[in-house]
């Protein structure tokens, strides 16, 4: 077997519209095709993708203790200043960190239920005007 990249990530959501307003107008993801299912939920793409990057399932309770061991999902951005301007226009507080060694800025913020979503950026995107 050969690991040929990441397929999708999946969350759970308390409020289908509520994390779809924070995936589709904070990170500029598109809703696409999903098939059909018995619970709710939709399925997320990024640009230029022909598969979802990100599963969103509802009519599920949400557990008590999160089970696993995953941090949070990452990804490759664009438009720092842009997605800073977004963020705070919607009230969602994040984290941003500059990874010269790395070329990258890494910006953290949480989904309407709590999932940790890292966005990279170019070390080259200028510094954002606080």
């Amino acid at each position: 077997m050969t690991i040929e990249g990441m397929n999708h990530f999946t969350v759970l959501s308390s409020d289908l519209e509520k994390t779809k307003v924070f995936y589709l107008n904070i990170l500029e993801l598109t809703e696409g095709y999903r098939p059909p299912m018995e619970s709710s939920g939709a399925w997320l793409y990024a640009k230029d993708l022909n598969h979802s990057v990100l599963h969103i399932m509802a009519e599920r309770p949400m557990p008590e203790n999160a089970p696993g061991v995953i941090d949070h999902m990452a990804f490759t951005a664009t438009n720092l200043q842009s997605v800073i301007d977004t963020l705070k226009q919607q009230g969602v507080t994040y984290r941003l960190n500059r990874m010269k060694e790395l070329g990258i800025w890494q910006l953290f913020c949480f989904d309407p239920d709590g999932a940790k979503v890292e966005l990279d950026f170019s070390a080259d995107e200028p510094e954002p005007a606080e």
